[in-house]
């Protein structure tokens, strides 16, 4: 009976994702707000004159937002929608150039509108979008969702590029606070309320729901540390300790001011800890729970 709910439960979910991407409008451009213009877009740039094609060249915005385009030189196109930038680039050409210039842009290459998604999906990964995204379209370009993933999304702003580095998931959570969305309301209840907007360079993660069983039995040690992520919980494990299973403190960080946040029964608790204190004896360390996080913060020296 429970393996039958299961699989009637994938299949509404699936269905669910596909007629959300088939009922929505496709991405484009013109699909609510105008296009900006963001870092590593390719535009297409074509300069009209006295009814002759004057010039035509693709332009890739660099990483500070300028293009160099053609007769006017160096203009920042990053934070511009497409007719702005047209009309940066025809006053000066109609000032020193051309009488009546015209000029067209359009979008060659959408490399500004990145998203990364991991966990519990069909197709993790990169993907470059032409317009902003939601969390379900994005769940949908993935290739939906696996049937053992966990009732929980994390979304992490500003994350991609770090993600594309190297960086671990993991570690990213550890250090950051990620918005949290209720998959079983947005997946399994329909609520599109949960269903939240993407911002470019959102990383999304879908833990499997047995990672999120495994994280009850892990702490987070983040901060000025020399390796922050997740540790394995052992009993008997204390703040200092963990600490230096992290690798130690980080250059510049503040031991004295550390701070253990446990959660416990949906309620939070912050304890304050001098670790400098403790590896002197004058204090005594803190024995960890499991899933408690421990921010180790920069001095202000």
């Amino acid at each position: 009976m429970t393996t039958t709910k299961n699989a009637i439960r994938l299949i509404a979910i699936t269905i669910l994702i596909q007629v959300f991407v088939f009922a929505a409008p496709h991405s484009s451009p013109a699909r609510g707000k105008a296009y900006i213009v963001g870092a590593r877009d390719v535009l297409s740039i074509t300069i009209y004159a006295g009814g002759e094609l004057q010039q035509e060249v693709d332009l890739t915005v660099s990483a500070k937002g300028i293009i160099n385009a053609p007769f006017v030189g160096a203009i920042k196109a990053v934070g511009l929608t497409l007719p702005q930038l047209e009309e940066r680039i025809t006053r000066p050409l109609a000032k020193d150039y051309f009488v009546s210039p015209e000029v067209n842009i359009r979008v060659a290459g959408y490399h500004s509108l990145r998203y990364f998604i991991s966990g519990a999906v069909n197709e993790p990964g990169l993907y470059e979008m032409t317009s902003r995204t939601t969390l379900m379209e994005l769940i949908a370009k993935a290739g939906g969702v696996l049937p053992d993933r966990g009732n929980v999304a994390y979304i992490l702003r500003g994350s991609t590029d770090e993600v594309v580095e190297g960086k671990s998931i993991n570690e990213l959570i550890s250090r950051k606070e990620p918005i949290k969305v209720d998959l079983e309301s947005l997946l399994d209840r329909g609520d599109m309320s949960a269903n939240l907007s993407l911002v470019p360079g959102d990383v999304v993660y879908l833990p499997l729901g047995k990672a999120l069983n495994l994280a009850k039995s892990k702490i987070y040690v983040g901060g000025k540390i020399e390796k922050p992520g997740l540790y394995d919980y052992q009993p008997g494990l204390t703040a200092l300790s963990a600490c230096i299973l992290a690798g130690g403190f980080a250059k510049f960080s503040a031991p004295n001011r550390t701070k253990i946040i446990r959660k416990e029964n949906g309620e939070q608790t912050v304890i304050e800890v001098d670790l400098n204190d403790v590896k002197e004896g004058d204090a005594p360390d803190v024995e960890l729970k499991p899933g408690d996080r421990i921010h180790v913060p920069e001095s202000w020296l």
